[in-house]
């Protein structure tokens, strides 16, 4: 049978296309701020991670640039080998100093994070404990770790207790679980996952990936905003949304750092951080530590879209944080509702089954401190206005 048989007999993105129902891989013509341009057109991005605005800070921007003309465009190999630069150690010192950690270790992109450092530590006589909403690249770290996975019910305590009760006498156990959840927008019980932690004898490893920059003192997370950040092993996050770059970065004890640096293949076998993020990125980390007046604007703006969406109707589950998702139920129906939304100027995510659970569909939004009270307000009239004409509320 041929290899490729599958692929040509697979129609689903066609008919998508076809009907003017493709929600994916939009071309976007501007830098990517509050309102974008598609197609020569205005719209109002309420889908981007650019959780403070930095893509477009002026001097991030200026760091990038710097470093373009000192360093080059790329390191041409891995950090294992030839393409550590000075200022990834830099990078690295820095952000293990403003978390309290030991030591700290920059990789080319956030899901290689997960993937790299769960893969190197879990060996098979060890257990993964995994909440069932976590990320992708934690669930792909989780595959290609020898131990096994047990995952719990999404931020049910009780479900993890009794993962863990049940897990193997002996073997070394890793909780992971996102710190705010990418789709839904609810945030993890830290404090309850590190007492749980102690008491069974495992060791916790946090995806701050969505509340770095956004919550705690200086932008330090959903951990330290609940006060456990000390408790937690691992802490994990991205630079492709609150830094406004690409990239990611594991911190934790130094022995664990340095096992990591010599076994996670993610990060061996792949090329390093380019010279124009590392040093936007180590800008940022500035800016986001200063950055309490972004912080609470954005989370002002989140706050009044929630209220706003749910006083049309809107099914917004427990969200508390800047990501806050419309239950819309039917694939089909969401994705006719998102092109409704895109083509009358409003940018939004569908996520449709089986990224969602069956009927589950919704509309994902996020929101940046640069959006105006006036954008803000434009983008819930045509949500109300599309959303009545199509029966969604």
């Amino acid at each position: 049978m041929d290899l490729f048989r599958k692929c040509f007999q697979w129609k689903d993105w066609k008919k998508a296309q076809q009907f003017g129902y493709y929600p994916y891989f939009t071309p976007i013509e501007s830098e990517a701020g509050p309102v974008v341009e598609i197609g020569g057109e205005r719209k109002i991005m309420l889908g981007s991670n650019n959780y403070l605005g930095l893509t477009s800070h002026p001097e991030v921007k200026q760091a990038a640039a710097a470093a373009v003309l000192r360093y080059g465009s790329g390191c041409t190999g891995s950090r294992f080998l030839n393409g550590t630069l000075n200022i990834h150690v830099e990078l690295e010192e820095a952000l293990a100093d403003w978390l309290g950690k030991e030591a700290a270790l920059v990789f080319s992109t956030g899901f290689f994070v997960n993937q790299g450092v769960i893969s190197a530590l879990v060996s098979s006589e060890d257990v993964i404990i995994s909440d069932k909403f976590n990320h992708a690249s934690i669930v792909e770290g989780s595959r290609l770790a020898a131990g096994e996975t047990i995952r719990y019910r999404h931020n049910d305590m009780e479900d993890l207790e009794r993962v863990l009760k049940k897990a193997p006498a002996g073997a070394g156990r890793l909780i992971v679980t996102d710190g705010v959840f990418s789709g839904e927008g609810t945030v993890a019980n830290i404090p309850r996952i590190v007492a749980l932690a102690s008491e069974y004898n495992a060791r916790v490893m946090v995806d701050e990936a969505h509340s770095v920059g956004v919550f705690g003192s200086e932008g330090r997370g959903i951990a330290d905003e609940q006060g456990v950040l000390d408790g937690v092993d691992l802490y994990m996050a991205t630079f492709s949304k609150s830094f406004g770059g690409v990239g990611g970065f594991v911190a934790g004890p130094y022995e664990v750092i340095m096992w990591i640096r010599h076994k996670a293949r993610p990060m061996i076998f792949s090329a390093s951080l380019p010279p124009a993020s590392v040093a936007g990125v180590r800008r940022a980390l500035d800016i986001i530590r200063a950055g309490d007046d972004l912080r609470a604007r954005l989370l002002a703006n989140a706050d009044r879209m929630r209220a706003g969406l749910r006083s049309l109707g809107f099914e917004t589950g427990a969200t508390t944080s800047q990501i806050i998702p419309m239950q819309i139920g039917k694939d089909l129906k969401c994705v006719k509702y998102w092109k409704a939304l895109f083509e009358a100027g409003v940018f939004t995510n569908a996520f449709i089954h089986p990224a969602t659970p069956p009927n589950r569909a919704l509309i994902r939004t996020s929101y940046m401190p640069t959006h105006t009270d006036e954008m803000l307000d434009e983008a819930l009239d045509v949500i109300e206005r599309i959303g009545r004409k199509q029966k969604v509320i």
